[in-house]
Formats: structure tokens, C-alpha cells, sequence
């Protein structure tokens, strides 16, 4: 028989509203759900800790310390790159985000914090990194993962 509270190994429906220093981030209100396997560290740490033991139906508010969230905000995360290292085809502007390859073939993405003749700041930071984040959530659906979900670590719709 199926919990009817939030436990590792099941597909959580989640509907969600993101709240930094009272400004609303993002919000499921006028799209989709998020839909994840609990327990597998498919959303931030703070959030996935805080759902276990909420059925379904159930609103809680969630306040979420950097650590738990998307870390510290790291200065030696700033890296400044040559305009000239970038194709012409990318607009180069302040704000803009770009996913770049390091070494190894990992993507990574950046935002471009600083301009100049020359060069861009970029920085590697979460665009979150370093802030306290407030969760309106309500748990919409809760249904167990099958074998191929959690073979593959995802939720299927």
C-alpha cells in the first residue's frame, strides 16, 4: 500500500511560488507543476527535506538558508574572458546567460555582469546563489515511481 505522505522513491506533484526579499521569482500558478522523484536530489536540498510527511492537498510555507539552497555567493566565481574567445553570432550584454563547456565537457552556465571594449565579467554563480528563498508550496499529487523512473531518475508525465 502507498504512503499517503511524501517518502523517498515517489513522484511528487509540487505547485510552488518563489519568494526573494518579498519579490515573487517564480511561480507554477500560470503554467505546469513541477513533477520530480523524491529523494534523489532532483530539487534543492532545503525544499526535498521539508516535503517529507506532506499529503496531498497540504500548503506550507518554507524558508530555505543559502546552504540548503543554491550555496554562497563566490566571488572567485567571476571570471573575466576576451570578446574576441566568443563567436559573433552571441550577443554579448550585460545580463545576458550563456552555457559554456569547461575542460572536461561539463556545461556551465554563466551571466555576463560587466562589459567592456574588450572583455566580459562573467559570472558562474547560481543567479540564487547566496539568497534566503521563501516557498509557497502545495502538494498537488503524490503516486509511486515505477522501476523505469527510478532506473532512469526521472519522473515521466
Amino acid at each position: 500500500m502507498m504512503s499517503d505522505t511524501v517518502q523517498d522513491n515517489l513522484v511528487v506533484t509540487l505547485d510552488y511560488t518563489l519568494i526573494v526579499d518579498e519579490e515573487v521569482m517564480e511561480s507554477t500558478d500560470d503554467g505546469e507543476p513541477i513533477i520530480f522523484i523524491q529523494g534523489i536530489g532532483q530539487i534543492i536540498p532545503g525544499l526535498e527535506s521539508a516535503l517529507y510527511g506532506m499529503k496531498v492537498g497540504e500548503k506550507k510555507t518554507v524558508v530555505i538558508e543559502p546552504e540548503n539552497a543554491y550555496g554562497d555567493y563566490d566571488p572567485d566565481s567571476l571570471e573575466i574572458a576576451k570578446k574576441e574567445e566568443f563567436s559573433e553570432e552571441i550577443p554579448l550584454d550585460v545580463g545576458t546567460f550563456l552555457d559554456l563547456s569547461d575542460d572536461e565537457g561539463e556545461v556551465l552556465s554563466a551571466q555576463i555582469i560587466e562589459e567592456d571594449e574588450d572583455t566580459v565579467t562573467l559570472d558562474f554563480n547560481h543567479p540564487l546563489a547566496g539568497n534566503t528563498l521563501t516557498f509557497e508550496i502545495t502538494l498537488s499529487a503524490l503516486r509511486p515511481a515505477s522501476e523505469e523512473e527510478l532506473d532512469h531518475g526521472h519522473a515521466h508525465s
